[in-house]
């Protein structure tokens, strides 16, 4: 019985290790996305916490979370890194990331389940996602939860076409999306409390990296 219990511990930690090292792949290749595997992870982790899932199904929701944009190692830098408005050919690239990542999941028998939910991260409640065109409930309850958390990350994050949404605006376009790009209930479960949270830590982090950039530059 202790030996099952430390080969599961060990197993685990593993696991953890190798996404650990895919997201830092991910993130030394695009420019746009340091932090964002994590910030989207823990906001998707808070949740499922809010919706009372599982032990298990929030394990397996908050990997998918930090692997979820994984596909995009198989994007060409100059379309990921492009300072403005992708063309519609680039675009299309970009939207082949899902199926990507599904692939490289797939190749594991421990994270295949966790593939099926980065397919769908991009799926939209009222079917006009991509990359297969799912509708409600035929998206995975994990691939829903990611749809809202990363579009959160995305729309309070600086972009070279854009400057941040302020929290107020994301959560207002957030909600008045309810339905129709979003899970109803996704959203609903999003509780004031946790809103707060996030911009807090978001401002932390904020500040955190500018004592850094200040003391970069002191040191040269």
């Amino acid at each position: 019985m202790l030996y099952r219990l430390m080969k599961r511990f060990s197993d685990y930690n593993i696991l953890h290790d190798v996404i650990d090292c895919l997201t830092a792949s991910l993130e030394a290749k695009d420019n746009y996305t340091s932090g964002h595997s994590n910030r989207v992870g823990d906001m998707a982790f808070d949740i499922c916490k809010s919706l009372k899932l599982s032990i298990v199904e929030r394990d397996r929701i908050h990997i998918a979370a930090h692997l979820h944009d994984i596909g995009k190692i198989g994007i060409p830098d100059h379309i990921l890194n492009k300072p403005g408005r992708l063309s519609s050919a680039e675009w299309a690239q970009i939207q082949g990331h899902p199926e990507i990542g599904y692939t490289i999941l797939s190749k594991s028998r421990k994270l295949k389940d966790i593939g099926q939910i980065v397919l769908s991260h991009h799926e939209r409640w009222d079917g006009k996602g991509y990359p297969h065109g799912l509708k409600g409930e035929e998206i995975p309850l994990g691939a829903r939860i990611i749809g809202v958390c990363d579009s959160i990350d995305a729309m309070t994050s600086d972009r070279a076409y854009r400057k941040a949404f302020t929290w107020a605006e994301c959560k207002a376009e957030i909600i008045a999306n309810k339905g129709s790009q979003f899970d109803p209930e996704v959203v609903e479960a999003i509780t004031d409390s946790l809103w707060s949270k996030w911009q807090m830590e978001y401002c932390k982090e904020r500040e955190r990296e500018h004592s850094l950039g200040q003391g970069i530059q002191s040191a040269t």
